[in-house]
């Protein structure tokens, strides 16, 4: 076994990689960007080196820097992680290159299975169905579209090179075709520095199965039985589950074949995973992805090694390692066994709300709940930083239960009890998905999330703006009337407010009698709203209340806070409102978020695309231009109809959050 393991990543991969490292007596290095200096993964390391600026391109996909961080620390072997350079055959041939072994397979490996085109050329040659496409040298527009009618739409236009739902798109006609292949190749390019495409026949109804795979080198290759990954959003897996509820004894047998056959055509070594799409009792092959997934802890947690009466937990980065030192796997195929099940659902600093843009900032509140049988795998904490450099991603939280109802229940509780304060994120809508009808059946397929939009995506709190007040009117011992003006208890006293909730300015009344509160909440569309509360509670970090709704209904309120100057944060069932003060005059209550003509960035980034021009008239939710930032392009599109008056960016550009990009006369 080497001694010193550098882990060229970031984030909770590097976290969770460490975490096994330590255990096992290696000395680990963490590498860091300029702008994960202070990062987690940082101070859980014995050593770390910064390796350049914040761009991925100048630190975490620079190999040169990263291989002189292994000679400055005497590392004598790297891990990649996921992401970043952990698919990238020319770092494997580097590191071994150096004198260092690189934890994965061979460069031949990567570079057979890295390239979706000579992926499934490989596999259909050894007998393994694919779904129907084009992966031909000529990438000319033409003959994509030419090959695209033989295929038959819809279709998916696919990078060959990377993964995680990036270089991704969906054509549905002929017309969408050439749009589709330039957004591809784009973010293709700049994910992968490889703008190859491939076509694929888009099964309008599939589950999306992949199966785990260990291999020594000894030539030994088992599977570690599957995983149901099929609820995706604009193609990134958010949710997973081992095992797949509806793959059979006999389909989950013949798949561990198919998956072997796959790793042995190429003499794969270490952890990697076969993907296949499923549809009316058949599968194909889509990729291979030669590295440890992002929902590798679904299988720890199932899959159980039996020998001589006991049963021993699988830790998949510990077999990487042990691999990648020489060991041969000291079970067999027979010895593995699933025990219960487990569900994992991924935690991205995103806002559902507005189409799952990407968000950025100080984590103010971390607070993952755990519980029996709930693994969190979290690369943040109170204080950090949320950079717009790198994927959304900040944590897993994955639970185990004697069966998947049981395990369904625990994550949904864990993420009910859990606080994020900082940053826009997920956790509202993970919740939803978990109690979706479709979803608790189990046969759900990879059009859940995208069909069932309109119930997935949380609506906003109607009492977070109520509590705000309340909080905002309470004293320093917490409770709201004790305030030290003229006003007397046994009086009525009416105040309002204008709070901005998300992007819209709201009104907030309340009527204060002698031990309760009466607030109405005037939202800037739909009908007033009022409820009663009593029995008010006010501590430094949590609100609690009795609450009686107009039509009589009456329940416990309960919410956690955090205030920072004079915006509160209140997370309830581990959603989280930023309510923000806003002019008291009611002059001006209108919609926050009506542009005025002015169209802005949601966040940083920089400007991949300009469709319009001065002059040029538009439709409502007619696409304007297209933003780059945290590794995914991101449409941006016109409020209402009307003329575009200026264009005041351009490709390549770099704007600020709330730059104003377009003006409109709508």
């Amino acid at each position: 076994m080497f001694r010193t393991l550098l882990v060229a990543n970031r984030g909770e991969i590097a976290c969770r990689v460490m975490r096994t490292a330590r255990r096992m007596g290696l000395v680990t290095v963490a590498v860091h960007s300029e702008a994960d200096a202070d990062a987690p993964h940082v101070r859980q390391a014995h050593r770390a080196v910064c390796i350049g600026a914040p761009p991925a391109t100048e630190s975490y996909l620079n190999i040169d820097a990263l291989l002189a961080a292994a000679v400055k620390t005497d590392a004598d072997a790297i891990h990649p992680g996921y992401g970043f350079l952990s698919e990238n055959a020319d770092f494997a041939a580097a590191c071994e290159g150096a004198g260092r072994v690189f934890v994965g397979p061979s460069p031949e490996a990567i570079r057979a299975m890295g390239s979706k085109i000579e992926a499934k050329n490989r596999v259909a040659a050894a007998g393994t169905p694919v779904v129907p496409g084009y992966q031909g040298e000529d990438q000319s527009l033409p003959t994509l579209r030419a090959e695209a009618v033989r295929v038959g739409f819809p279709l998916l236009v696919k990078a060959s090179a990377g993964g995680g739902g990036k270089g991704m798109r969906l054509a549905r006609n002929e017309g969408e075709l050439e749009g589709a292949v330039a957004a591809a190749r784009r973010e293709a390019a700049s994910a992968f520095g490889d703008d190859t495409v491939l076509l694929e026949r888009y099964l309008t109804a599939p589950k999306h199965i992949e199966v785990q795979l260990l291999a020594d080198g000894h030539g030994n290759t088992l599977h570690l039985f599957e995983r149901d990954c099929s609820v995706q959003r604009r193609h990134q897996k958010v949710i997973e589950e081992a095992p797949a509820p509806t793959v059979t004894d006999a389909l989950r047998q013949t798949m561990g074949v198919a998956a072997i056959r796959a790793a042995t055509a190429i003499h794969y070594r270490g952890a990697g995973t076969v993907e296949f799409i499923a549809e009316g009792g058949e599968f194909h092959f889509m990729e291979m992805n030669t590295r440890l997934q992002v929902e590798h802890p679904v299988t720890e947690m199932v899959v159980r090694v039996c020998q001589d009466g006991s049963e021993t937990p699988i830790d998949l980065v510990e077999w990487q390692l042990r691999i990648a030192a020489g060991e041969a796997l000291p079970f067999a195929q027979e010895e593995l066994a699933i025990r219960g099940h487990a569900v994992e659902a991924r935690v991205y600093a995103e806002n559902p709300k507005r189409r799952f843009l990407p968000s950025s900032g100080q984590l103010a509140r971390v607070a993952f709940a755990g519980g029996d049988g709930v693994r969190v795998d979290a690369g943040v904490e109170t204080g950090s930083d949320v950079p717009v450099h790198y994927d959304p991603m900040l944590a897993k939280v994955i639970a185990h239960g004697d069966d998947r109802a049981q395990a369904i229940e625990r994550l949904g509780q864990a993420l009910a009890d859990s606080e994020l304060v900082g940053v826009e994120h997920n956790i509202a809508y993970l919740r939803r998905v978990l109690a979706h009808a479709g979803f608790r059946g189990g046969d759900y397929t990879t059009q859940l999330a995208e069909a069932d939009a309109g119930d997935l995506v949380p609506s906003p709190s109607p009492l977070a703006p109520v509590i705000a007040a309340i909080v905002r009117l309470g004293a320093g011992d917490g409770e709201p009337w004790a305030a030290t003006d003229a006003f007397r208890l046994n009086l009525p006293r009416e105040q309002s407010f204008f709070v901005r909730q998300g992007r819209d300015r709201v009104k907030v009344s309340l009527r204060f009698a002698a031990s309760s509160i009466e607030a109405t909440l005037c939202p800037a569309k739909g009908e007033p709203q009022t409820w009663r509360l009593d029995a008010i509670c006010v501590a430094e970090n949590a609100f609690e209340a009795r609450v009686q709704h107009e039509d009589g209904t009456t329940g416990r309120l309960a919410a956690g806070l955090l205030r920072r100057g004079e915006d509160t944060f209140v997370t309830q069932s581990g959603d989280t409102e930023r309510i923000a003060f806003a002019s008291m005059d009611p002059g001006t209550f209108g919609t926050v978020g009506d542009p005025g003509g002015r169209i802005v960035a949601p966040m940083p980034g920089q400007i991949a695309t300009v469709s319009v021009a001065s002059g040029d008239r538009v439709q409502a939710d007619q696409p304007l231009l297209t933003l780059e930032a945290m590794k995914m392009e991101h449409s941006i599109r016109a409020p209402a109809a009307g003329t575009v008056k200026e264009v005041l960016c351009k490709p390549g550009d770099r704007v600020e959050d709330g730059a104003e990009l377009i003006v409109l006369d709508s």
